[in-house]
């Protein structure tokens, strides 16, 4: 390394973050950097960092490649102030000698206005002139596949052809001795009659390529802890069928009502105002699990945890003390944290601190799944997509707005009849929305 060098550490980021891994190289070696330019993304925990350049110089040398973990305190990148400096030298001795290539340009174009005007016009003509002659598009015509020769055809394929007007004889056959099919007819409709004939679907080329991504960043922390939460957590889950209906006529009527600068309100507010309700009846639900140390420890605060589908992954921004919110609060809270974690925008704090996740399921339907609880958390459940089903009420079949509800417990922890007791709870205040708000 020479004196004129400079490395930079990476710096302690907070949170007791000990090392981060090194998501994407914002330089790369030989590139001339400004101070406080982006120069690398690291990613601690759950939290995504850009770290900016502290100073100006060459990029000399990369420490790490994509997916390497870093510890704090380490070198990390280096500048040389040494070729910053001959760079410098280089630019500036290259704009001394620019000058000459105008004149000489100047001089070539000077020399080229002085052939004569014909000379170009002749070569343009002579460029222009086609060598063989070649047919306008009024001669191309289709060609008859079948002139000769009989066309074979299903009554069904015939009859298509005559609706649309359309010649079997232009239209080659994919089939047995060159019976045309519906797939044929297709194809010739499809392209406009400028083609004769496709072979069939079912005659499909074979697809025999790979692709090999490297899980780094975030996907690589999301699957080691799903890894840690299946192969650690003995999970039990738990499914219920929610009538929704009084509770999807009181949403509609709350967003009728809604001043503008009010959030709309989805079935989630409702869902989490009726869980910060229910909790201190179910306290060994609202908790965390430290099973290195077994200490279970129960929590009066009710932190959910919403997972939010990024373009990035899979991130839980947490909506904290949902119990001392109203459902306008609760709904802006939510928008707030989940849209940070979709632009990049949330801080640790928002990412961090749950005591109970949710996560939705409700734009991609299903009748239920198996959510993977979110470590050291003891419970999750998952909401599903509300449908209309006739129901049996008192004797007579109507039509309700029916919402599937899915939830895994720790085992260890919570027992079984406890985990349905929660959801039953929360059945009743969904069902009976007015107890929400009692």
């Amino acid at each position: 390394m020479n004196m004129g060098d400079y490395v930079f550490k990476l710096p302690d980021i907070g949170e007791g973050v000990v090392e981060g891994e090194i998501v994407s190289w914002h330089v790369e070696i030989g590139d001339s950097v400004v101070e406080d330019a982006p120069i690398v993304d690291v990613m601690t925990d759950k939290a995504t960092v850009t770290i900016p350049s502290p100073t100006s110089g060459v990029v000399k040398q990369l420490s790490g490649d994509v997916g390497d973990m870093i510890a704090v305190g380490t070198a990390l990148i280096t500048f040389s102030s040494d070729e910053n400096i001959s760079i410098e030298t280089e630019q500036s001795a290259s704009k001394e000698e620019t000058p000459e290539i105008p004149v000489k340009i100047e001089e070539e174009t000077k020399e080229e206005e002085k052939k004569p005007v014909q000379e170009v016009v002749d070569v343009v003509e002579k460029i222009s002139t086609p060598a063989v002659n070649i047919p306008t598009k009024e001669i191309i015509k289709p060609i008859k596949n079948n002139e000769n020769k009989r066309v074979l055809a299903s009554p069904a394929v015939r009859r298509r052809a005559r609706e649309a007007e359309l010649d079997l004889s232009f239209v080659s056959g994919s089939g047995p001795a060159g019976r045309i099919r519906h797939a044929d007819l297709d194809a010739y409709i499809a392209a406009g009659g400028t083609v004769t004939g496709a072979p069939p679907t079912s005659y499909s080329t074979k697809r025999t390529e790979t692709k090999e991504i490297k899980v780094v960043g975030l996907r690589r922390k999301i699957a080691e802890q799903m890894v840690k939460s299946k192969f650690s957590i003995p999970h039990f889950s738990y499914f219920e069928e929610i009538d929704v209906t009084e509770l999807e006529k009181l949403r509609k009527f709350l967003n009728s009502t809604k001043d503008e600068n009010q959030p709309k309100l989805t079935y989630l507010p409702f869902i989490m105002m009726a869980l910060a309700k229910i909790m201190p009846s179910h306290q060994e639900c609202n908790a965390h699990y430290d099973d290195e140390n077994n200490i279970v420890t129960q929590h009066s605060a009710v932190h959910l945890g919403i997972a939010t589908q990024t373009d990035r992954g899979l991130f839980v921004p947490v909506v904290k003390h949902v119990e001392a919110m109203d459902i306008w609060q609760s709904a802006s809270e939510m928008q707030r944290v989940s849209g940070s974690a979709r632009n990049g925008t949330a801080s640790l704090d928002d990412l961090s601190g749950s005591t109970f996740t949710i996560t939705s399921l409700g734009r991609d339907g299903g009748l239920g799944a198996t959510p993977i609880i979110n470590h050291p958390e003891v419970s999750i459940i998952g909401i599903h997509k509300a449908r209309e089903m006739p129901v049996v009420q008192n004797g007579q079949i109507e039509i309700r707005r029916i919402m599937n509800v899915s939830s895994s417990f720790d085992h260890r922890i919570v027992d079984g009849a406890d985990g349905a007791a929660l959801i039953q709870s929360l059945k009743k205040l969904l069902e009976h929305p007015a107890l929400i708000f009692m």
